[in-house]
């Protein structure tokens, strides 16, 4: 009997895993480490705040320090109010480090400015921001982007001091700081303040120049060339090249002021002058002003102009004229008065304002010695004038006397005014003569001469006819000899005797000088200047129609 059992099927279970899913189990572990790379390399995001989003280009403009990319522009907005540009940029994580509270930050692009030509390799890759990095112990990440290149890092090695002026606008940034010409710094920044209302510009003096700076240094504003016309005729100084170009500020210690010590803070304030001649003048602070009264015309005497004792200076005009005349006074006065320093520092050494009382009593005494002061041409190019004192032996005395709250300076004429005066006095005294009573006189003169010539040479007739006489040439040879010498003598009268024509000679010459004077005299009796000042006037130009010239 054979088994028709039924076959029974073997039962196995099936693999749950296939390798299948090795390939998107791989890609999603690629995929998991790529991020964490990404992430792990990805820097800080930082914040940049800009004028202007000029040269800018998200994903293009790059960030670079020493010319290595550190990172890129991600995003570019503006402000909520408008007035500014907010980029944000994905930094690299090794710049992480350079982000610290002095890092700074500036746009690379093409610039022509007064320190030269830069960024020109932008012309063809585009504008890109530079990145200095800071060496601050706090981090940070936002930031205002500069206009202009830093003149110098945070850290660099110098010194920073701050210059204050009454006007803006007087310095740029990268202008030179100059020390006798040479070069030693930068204006770094231009601020202004509200509060002082006075400019600040801070200057960064490179090392080892900045030893330089003392307590009593003085910063004035230099220009590549100063030009100046004085009473001392003209002054030219020519700076260098740079400052020819852009100007600067330039500094030292005045000459015979102390230098005191080593300026070694930072952001040290100085006072900026306009010019080194305000700098010496600051040098002497400590004066006497006095003011001195001229009947003269004081037409090219300016402010600033010396006050000089025998070629040495010891003062300045301060104020040309103090003030017009009053309603009162009026023009009558015939007085300008100009108001002067007389200062110490030019007079004395290590003088203080204790000195001041015992200089003024030493010139008054000086006043009553003959002290006076004059006008005179400082240049007969220019025409300035400047105050000339002196001592005069044949001075009037002169009491004090004062001018609203001024001592009056003592002055006497002198100069072209002197002269003018002294050919004023001689054309008046000149004037005065009786010169018609003196021709008339001396033409009487003459004429009784004329009579006395006929009558001597009716006498020498005489004579003549006598002497032809038989009896007269009996009388003794020495009375004839004498009557003969009495007859020569008296022919020298004759008509055609020299004495007698020259006489007529003279007498004619001076009638001519007296008819050619005539007119001179009129015009000196109407104009008296008229010997120093030619009396022809210009005519005025009589406008012609165009064809009938």
């Amino acid at each position: 009997m054979s088994d028709n059992k039924p076959a029974q099927a073997e039962v196995q279970k099936a693999k749950q895993f296939s390798t299948i899913w090795l390939v998107p189990l791989v890609a999603v572990a690629i995929g998991i480490w790529m991020l964490i790379q990404f992430v792990g390399s990805k820097g800080p995001t930082v914040t940049l705040t800009l004028k202007t989003a000029e040269g800018i280009e998200v994903g293009k403009t790059e960030i670079k320090s020493l010319n290595v990319k550190v990172g890129v522009i991600t995003g570019v907005k503006l402000s909520d109010d408008y007035t500014y540009i907010t980029a944000t940029a994905q930094m690299n994580k090794d710049a992480a480090r350079m982000l610290k509270e002095d890092t700074l930050f500036w746009v690379v692009k093409p610039r022509i400015g007064k320190e030269g030509i830069s960024g020109l390799d932008t012309l063809l890759s585009g504008a890109y921001l530079e990145l200095q990095p800071g060496r601050a112990e706090k981090e940070k990440l936002d930031f205002t982007v500069l206009e202009t290149p830093p003149v110098a890092p945070p850290d660099a090695k110098g010194l920073r001091i701050v210059l204050t002026h009454r006007e803006a606008g007087k310095l740029s940034i990268t202008d030179p700081v100059l020390y006798e010409g040479f070069t030693v710094g930068r204006v770094e920044k231009v601020s202004f303040d509200p509060e002082t209302k006075k400019a600040n510009y801070q200057l960064f003096i490179f090392q080892p120049y900045d030893s330089l700076i003392r307590k009593h240094t003085k910063f004035w504003l230099s220009s590549g060339v100063d030009l100046q016309m004085s009473a001392e005729g003209f002054n030219l100084k020519i700076g260098s090249v740079e400052s020819l170009i852009t100007g600067g500020v330039s500094f030292r210690v005045p000459k015979g002021a102390e230098p005191g010590e080593q300026v070694t803070k930072q952001q040290t304030h100085f006072k900026l002058y306009s010019n080194f001649k305000q700098v010496r003048e600051r040098v002497f602070d400590q004066y006497l002003e006095y003011v001195m009264m001229f009947d003269e015309s004081v037409r090219g005497l300016n402010v600033g102009a010396p006050v000089e004792y025998r070629g040495i200076r010891i003062g300045t005009v301060k104020k040309v004229p103090l003030h017009l005349p009053s309603k009162e006074q009026g023009f009558s006065t015939k007085q300008i008065p100009v108001l002067v320093r007389i200062e110490l520092g030019r007079v004395y050494k290590n003088i203080d304002s204790a000195d001041l009382q015992a200089l003024k009593h030493s010139l008054s005494n000086e006043f009553a010695k003959g002290l006076r002061a004059t006008l005179k041409t400082g240049s007969f190019l220019t025409g300035a004038l400047f105050i000339d004192t002196e001592v005069y032996e044949k001075a009037d005395s002169y009491p004090i006397k004062h001018y609203e709250q001024y001592d009056i300076f003592p002055t006497q004429a002198g100069g072209f005014a002197e002269i003018q005066k002294q050919v004023t006095t001689l054309l008046d005294k000149f004037n005065d003569l009786p010169l018609e009573e003196t021709l008339g006189s001396l033409n009487n003169s003459l004429i009784a001469s004329q009579k006395t010539l006929r009558s001597a040479q009716a006498v020498a007739d005489s004579l003549n006819k006598i002497l032809e006489q038989k009896d007269t040439q009996a009388i003794p040879s020495d009375v004839r000899k004498s009557l003969q010498e009495i007859q020569t003598t008296l022919n020298g009268f004759g008509p055609d005797a020299a004495p007698y024509q020259n006489l007529e000679q003279a007498i004619a010459r001076f009638e001519n000088v007296l008819a050619e004077l005539e007119p001179v005299l009129r015009q000196v009796n109407e104009k008296p200047n008229a010997l120093i000042f030619s009396g022809e006037q210009a005519k005025d130009p009589v406008p012609v129609a165009k064809g009938q010239e």
